[in-house]
């Protein structure tokens, strides 16, 4: 041992005094240990070389694996200090974001699923809420703080004094407003790096495509079936992925709609519009305030999860949220080949991707 010791300094110090790399030499005193494990294993025992370098190669393994990990335990004390003396986030996007908004996304950047690279997509994403109401409040309000870089908002509706139990966006000082409009000078205080375009206008089907091809992804939160049939149309014809929610009384219903990828379209699961006595409206059969809320935030999760590639989606499967009863609960769906709006295109393209 005390051969090989010697031998070990005397390169380190030969090459301190060349001025060879600090990397180099260690090179090099890694040859000189692979060499001398090499001779215990060549060499025969009671050796004099053998013994000279310590009896057994086991020993010079331990030796090094004890120094790697202390070098790697070295490197990485390094790094976890030049990112604090730097003052970022890990894993933060390399450029294009400011030290605000490094700041303000790094709960975001911290996640694995994540990190820097999602946030970046989330960033270059464009999303369109159709629907500024119950639903479309959370949505909006989650998808801003989530950095999502534009958010187009379109509904032509007043804000009321009965909506602010429930859409918690708008305050008193905004009724009459145009939502759209009160929902944008909310969400530019909120963050001033997105970018907000509201449509103060009823969606319809001789605009519809030509607005959702400007966008990545929409979030439907209307309340009635015959804008839901105009968005879903839209969505398949320019194979746009479709966040879609509804809410009745205690019980809110959510999915990801997305043909192109192996899922039904909307149409596919609501082939037919059910009979107005069934779906009575908000103001006729009453929602729990916080409802809105739950299945909004919901909306506004799988978008950042499609967009950014994170955990699965509800692609392929319909969430029902009980309130009144604390139940939450998921059925299969699937693609049908006589649908009138996709043709059963999900089919074609295979299982529903995550």
């Amino acid at each position: 041992m005390i051969l090989v010791g010697v031998m070990a300094a005397v390169l380190w110090g030969i090459g301190a005094i060349t001025g060879a790399p600090r990397r180099a030499r260690l090179y090099m005193i890694g040859l000189l240990m692979t060499g001398v494990i090499a001779a215990h294993l060549v060499l025969p025992d009671g050796h004099p070389l053998r013994e000279a370098l310590g009896g057994e190669a086991a020993l010079w393994v331990l030796i090094l694996a004890w120094a790697g990990l202390v070098w790697l335990y070295g490197r990485g004390l390094r790094r976890i200090k030049a990112r604090i003396a730097a003052g970022k986030a890990p894993e933060a996007p390399r450029k294009g974001f400011s030290e605000t908004e490094l700041t303000r996304y790094a709960r975001h950047i911290t996640l694995r699923e994540i990190g820097g690279p999602g946030q970046g997509a989330l960033r270059r994403a464009r999303v369109l809420v159709v629907g500024a109401g119950g639903l479309g409040c959370p949505a909006l309000t989650y998808l801003a703080a989530s950095g999502v870089g534009t958010i187009g908002v379109i509904d032509d509706d007043e804000v009321d004094l009965s909506n602010l139990g429930r859409q918690v966006l708008f305050d008193e000082g905004q009724i009459g407003m145009p939502k759209v409009h009160a929902a944008a000078e909310k969400l530019r205080a909120q963050n001033p790096h997105v970018e907000i375009r509201p449509y103060a206008r009823r969606l319809t089907s001789e605009i519809a495509d030509d607005l959702l091809e400007d966008y990545d992804l929409v979030l439907d939160g209307t309340d009635n079936f015959a804008t839901r049939e105009i968005v879903n149309a839209a969505a398949v014809a320019g194979a746009k992925p479709l966040v879609a929610a509804a809410l009745t009384q205690w019980e809110g219903q959510i999915s990801l709609y997305e043909p192109a990828r192996g899922t039904p379209c909307w149409a596919c699961v609501f082939p037919e519009r059910p009979d107005a006595s069934l779906i009575p409206s908000c103001a006729e059969a009453g929602v729990l305030s916080p409802l809105p809320g739950i299945v909004g935030a919901m909306m506004a999760a799988e978008a950042v999860k499609r967009l950014t590639g994170a955990g699965e989606t509800l692609a392929g499967r319909l969430l029902i949220h009980d309130t009144l009863y604390a139940e939450t609960r998921t059925i299969r769906v699937k693609p049908r080949r006589d649908c009138a709006v996709c043709g059963g295109r999900g089919l074609e393209a295979g299982p529903a991707a995550p």
